[in-house]
């Protein structure tokens, strides 16, 4: 893992040891030009004041202020021009964000001075909320404070935990760590990127290994067969929860079935409601030998032609009520 100095602005490498306490900064990113990357630091924009952007100065004082001598950003301390290195980090992501001691979001379009907790505030439309990577970011730390575009502090998830709720459909026992992840299902969690946005196609699977604990190499280039490809790993570490299947469900209508598998998240926005069942479960998934295979209870029908399986996920209450 490679950290920032807060004091130097240089990188200390710790590889085979653990990392002592560290801050870690979750934000989206804006222009080129406007992020410092991995090589920047090296040839030394961070040494001057002057040419240190807003969003890493900002990091670096809150972090020396709290008591931190190394941050972790995404956008200096990956080299991203190494395969190996990007693929380890990605894949590293969500522990590193559990790990941290702290982690500070930083909502660039949120002005000093918004009323939080107004469904028309610009908290409550930050992009920050509409990212694909910022959902591990939120869901990973176990301590979250966010901030404003002049780095004055907002408040932490714990505060702000009812309108993040409002804001993100998750419900509070996960925001605040109250449940583990796994005890959500496939679909619930999914549901939860549902209506979220990455710049690459196939960083919208990427960006949920986490949170679905799962590892897998990154392949540029593959589009769509990239969230195939997390389906299916899931159903291999997962093949007890066959809410994975609980996609298109809209009131009133049937989806049109081209694959057992979504081809995006935005299948399950209707799928938050899919709880766990409590018990062992049954392995009734199989994607071992290239299609998925499934066990289901099979429903008797009137029609002659029409068949039903049920899957052992029912739904749940409103977030309100579990």
């Amino acid at each position: 893992m490679r950290l920032l100095n807060v004091e130097t602005f240089q990188f200390a490498e710790f590889v085979c040891q653990t990392p002592p306490p560290y801050a870690i900064l979750s934000h989206t990113w804006g222009d080129d030009s406007e992020e410092v990357s991995y090589s920047n630091v090296l040839a030394g924009r961070l040494d001057s004041p002057e040419t240190r952007p807003a969003k890493v100065s900002g990091c670096c004082d809150q972090a020396r202020k709290d008591g931190y001598k190394y941050v972790w950003i995404d956008t200096c301390c990956i080299d991203k021009t190494n395969s190996v290195e990007l693929q380890e980090a990605i894949n590293s992501m969500f522990r590193w964000y559990r790990e941290a001691a702290i982690c500070y979001v930083y909502l660039a379009d949120v002005p000093p001075g918004d009323e939080i907790q107004n469904p028309d505030s610009r908290f409550h439309s930050s992009r920050w909320f509409q990212r694909g990577w910022t959902l591990q970011e939120l869901l990973a730390p176990l301590h979250l404070r966010f901030y404003d575009f002049s780095w004055q502090f907002l408040g932490t998830k714990g505060e702000l935990c009812e309108a993040i709720e409002d804001i993100t459909g998750i419900p509070s026992p996960y925001l605040l760590g109250i449940h583990e992840l796994h005890h959500a299902s496939i679909a619930q969690r999914m549901s939860w990127a549902a209506s979220r946005v990455t710049k690459r196609e196939e960083d919208i699977a990427y960006c949920l290994l986490g949170i679905f604990d799962i590892a897998m190499p990154m392949i540029y280039g593959e589009g769509p067969k990239a969230f195939q490809r997390l389906q299916k790993e899931i159903v291999r570490s997962h093949n007890s929860d066959d809410s994975i299947l609980a996609w298109g469900l809209y009131p009133h209508t049937l989806p049109s079935f081209s694959s057992a598998l979504a081809i995006h998240p935005s299948q399950f926005a209707s799928s938050g409601q899919i709880v766990s069942r409590p018990g062992p479960g049954t392995d009734s998934l199989d994607a071992h030998t290239g299609p998925v295979r499934l066990n289901l209870r099979i429903l008797p029908q009137p029609g002659p032609d029409e068949m039903f399986g049920a899957l052992n996920h029912p739904r749940g209450g409103t977030r309100r009520d579990r």
